[in-house]
Order: structure tokens, then C-alpha cells, then sequence
């Protein structure tokens, strides 16, 4: 039976603060792809190279910030791959995405999901990110690689089109999110 691996108080206290952002990173995952699998293979992946790349993470900064840029990242790049590899008409994917009003019901998550996977990526990105995960307007922006300006107007588009989008719902949803946001 082999050793057990020696690991260095640098890399324990690495270990440690990864672990601690993992549901963080899941539920943000969860939201840009809608997708459980698809998003336990990116925190997956974003968790691997987070660990390759501990040597430039800086103790003391913001690692749930650091982390969700490097699964952002890597995100983009699996949508530029699967792009590449099959011919999508957008036009299709948009109409089985429409979905009918149900005014007299209640809001249920199920609603929210439906509603958020039809937000342009950038929106439901900048929604999650502030409005979900709880980010300053600054931290979004440097995750998600834009300025400030344009982060806030992506919350503002984004707020707008899920409360159109949830229509007789809206107003809880917009209390809801102008209170995390």
C-alpha cells in the first residue's frame, strides 16, 4: 500500500478555501448552462485547473471571484467547440424555447430556469453573477472580463427581459432581484 502524499499547508489551506466555493460554483454553473451534467463537467473541470493553477492564486484574495472566471472560461470555450462541431439553426433552438404564459400559476424555480435559459448568454451571465451569486457590480465586471458600465446595463437588460418574461410574475421576481441586486 502506498503513503499517503505529503501535502504542504499552502496546499491545505488551497484545498480548504476550493472546497468551500464548489456549491458556489455549482449553482453558477447550474444557471449558465441549465444543464446538471453538463454543469457537474464544469465545476469539474474548472476545479482541476483551478488546482493545476494554485501557484498563481494569491491567499487572502477573492477565490470564489477567481474560480468562477476559470469556469467561465473554460464554459465559453466548450460553447465555441460544440459551435464548431455541429450546425445549429438558431432559429429552431429559439422556437422550442418559447413558452407559454401561465398567468394564474404561482413562480416556481422551474419558471425562473425557463425563464433565465432564454436570456442571451451575456444577460443571464451578468444576472447570475450579481444577482444569484451576490457579486459587486466590479467583481462581475473583472469575471466577466467587461466594464463596470457595461455589466450594470447587462443586470438592468437582464432584470427587464425575465420580468417580461415571467409576465403576471414580475413583480415578485423584480422585488426579489432588485433586493439581491
Amino acid at each position: 500500500m502506498p503513503d499517503r502524499i505529503e501535502v504542504s499547508p499552502a496546499d491545505e489551506g488551497f484545498r480548504r478555501e476550493l472546497l468551500g466555493v464548489l456549491p458556489h460554483l455549482r449553482a453558477f454553473a447550474r444557471g449558465l448552462c441549465g444543464r446538471p451534467d453538463f454543469a457537474d463537467d464544469l465545476v469539474q473541470e474548472a476545479t482541476i485547473k483551478a488546482w493545476v493553477a494554485r501557484d498563481r492564486y494569491t491567499p487572502g484574495t477573492n477565490m470564489r471571484a477567481w474560480t468562477f472566471a476559470i469556469l467561465r472560461n473554460h464554459y465559453l470555450s466548450e460553447l465555441r467547440r460544440s459551435r464548431r462541431q455541429t450546425d445549429l439553426d438558431e432559429g429552431a433552438v429559439e422556437r422550442m424555447l418559447v413558452m407559454e404564459a401561465d398567468q394564474e400559476g404561482p413562480l416556481h424555480l422551474s419558471d425562473m430556469e425557463t425563464a433565465l435559459s432564454k436570456l442571451a448568454p451575456e444577460r443571464r451571465e451578468a444576472v447570475l453573477l450579481v444577482g444569484a451569486s451576490g457579486f459587486s457590480y466590479e467583481d462581475a465586471a473583472e469575471i466577466a472580463g467587461c466594464p463596470i458600465g457595461t455589466m450594470k446595463s447587462r443586470v438592468a437588460r437582464a432584470r427587464a427581459d425575465l420580468a417580461r418574461l415571467l409576465d403576471g410574475k414580475a413583480d415578485a421576481v423584480t422585488a426579489r432581484l432588485r433586493k439581491a441586486g
